[in-house]
């Protein structure tokens, strides 16, 4: 246990924010080097605009007094965390500390994109939402940046940050990852943050984070993978150890011709396990000659009432070229041809017709990138029925989540 008039803590209410262009321009799903021009230039411009003089931009980090490994678990100020890669990482660096994170693009942010759907103007919601993830990353480099000059003249180096969500830690976690994150010292708390039933946080736009802390620098060296560098966009830090591993590429290096173009980083509202389990039993994927993909989910579950009659529903999404992003082109949920279930549904049996129309109507993210479910605040519910409006929305939340996880895991095996 490290004294704690030794220990660094930070905190910010008004963090500076610099999103640099090509970051931005990645996020909204363009390809590197993309330069945004008309509609789309507006748009940018109008949303960093908007963001400078309503946004509320924080960050907190503060190191944890308690380190330990114990069993398979990593034991930070009495709290046990079980995360296999993370521990793996704080292993191979011999790391002795943690010091732990939490940033936040704020409540504003996410308040105005609301209020941008509900007035249907999806172009101008989506350039709020990717902005304010690229104020999150961006708050997260800085902080990782202000970690390593701190610990670079202490003689020690900070490992890359690991999240709940991330894979082989579950989302679960973040509850008590917060309550531990949230124990200040000598600084208050910026902002404040809830966790979710389902794991996610409100506002949606934060992160927690844990970065480990290391005296053997010289572990960095022969293993790269444990350099923070490569995932820092900071130009120019003085504490470099490893290229930007997105920045351009001179023409005498490997140029990389599979650009992610989905997060890989995302965090879902579900863990991992269920959606690997639920890509390899219930989800079809067909790419057809332009480029385009047919994805179909088999959805089963049952009535909440009348015995719990078993229902199963097809949803049916098509989604444009991965260059273009994965746009969501078509959806459609309809029964199955075999499924009787569906007739015995309680807003069924009061009025069939305006049941099945709403269901076929319904349609969330037309038109936008596949990344967008990601950011689509959406109320938990557990009914496993079509009656309510939430618990219809819940599902083509796990649907679209679960073709995003897929096709996540194809990029990454198609990368080698």
């Amino acid at each position: 246990m490290r004294p704690v008039e030794e220990a660094i803590e930070l905190a910010s209410a008004r963090p500076e924010i610099n999103i640099l262009p090509e970051e931005y321009t990645r996020l909204l799903g363009y390809p590197r080097g993309w330069v945004l021009e008309g509609r789309a230039r507006e748009l940018a411009d109008a949303t960093r605009a908007w963001y400078a003089q309503n946004g509320r931009p924080w960050i907190y980090a503060r190191q944890a007094e308690g380190f330990a490994f114990t069993g398979d678990s990593i034991c930070l100020d009495g709290a046990l965390f079980t995360s296999k890669q993370l521990q793996q990482t704080l292993a191979q660096a011999e790391a002795h500390s943690a010091i732990l994170v939490a940033v936040g693009a704020g409540p504003e942010a996410e308040e105005e994109a609301r209020r941008r759907w509900r007035d249907e103007k999806p172009d101008e919601y989506f350039f709020l939402e990717m902005f304010a993830s690229a104020v999150v990353e961006h708050l997260t480099t800085m902080t990782g940046a202000q970690l390593c000059e701190w610990a670079e003249q202490r003689g020690m180096a900070v490992l890359p940050h690991y999240s709940p969500g991330y894979p082989d830690w579950d989302i679960a976690e973040q509850t008590r990852l917060l309550r531990l994150v949230t124990q200040t010292r000598n600084e208050c708390f910026p902002s404040h943050v809830e966790v979710l039933e389902s794991g996610m946080l409100r506002p949606k736009k934060t992160l927690l984070a844990v970065f480990g802390l290391t005296r053997h620098t010289e572990r960095l060296r022969r293993l790269t993978s444990l350099v923070p560098c490569e995932r820092c966009s900071l130009r120019p830090c003085q504490y470099r150890r490893a290229p930007y591993r997105r920045a351009p590429r001179s023409s005498t290096e490997q140029v990389q011709t599979h650009l992610p173009m989905l997060d890989r980083d995302a965090v879902y509202s579900v863990n991992r396990k269920a959606l690997k389990r639920w890509a390899d039993q219930r989800l079809s994927l067909t790419v057809r000659d332009d480029g385009s993909l047919d994805a179909v989910f088999l959805y089963d579950g049952t009535t909440c009432t009348n015995m719990g009659w078993p229902l199963i529903f097809h949803y049916c999404v098509k989604l444009g070229p991965r260059e273009e992003g994965y746009p969501i082109r078509e959806q459609h949920c309809t029964p199955a041809a075999e499924d009787t279930g569906h007739t015995r549904m309680c807003q069924y049996l009061e009025d069939p017709a305006r049941l099945m129309a709403a269901i076929d109507r319904e349609k969330p993210l037309m038109g936008e990138r596949l990344d967008a479910v990601l950011s689509w605040r959406r109320e938990p519910s557990g009914a496993g029925c079509f009656c309510e409006a939430a618990s219809r929305d819940h599902k083509w939340g796990l649907v679209l989540e679960t073709i995003h996880y897929a096709l996540v895991q194809r990029e990454l095996e198609q990368d080698g």
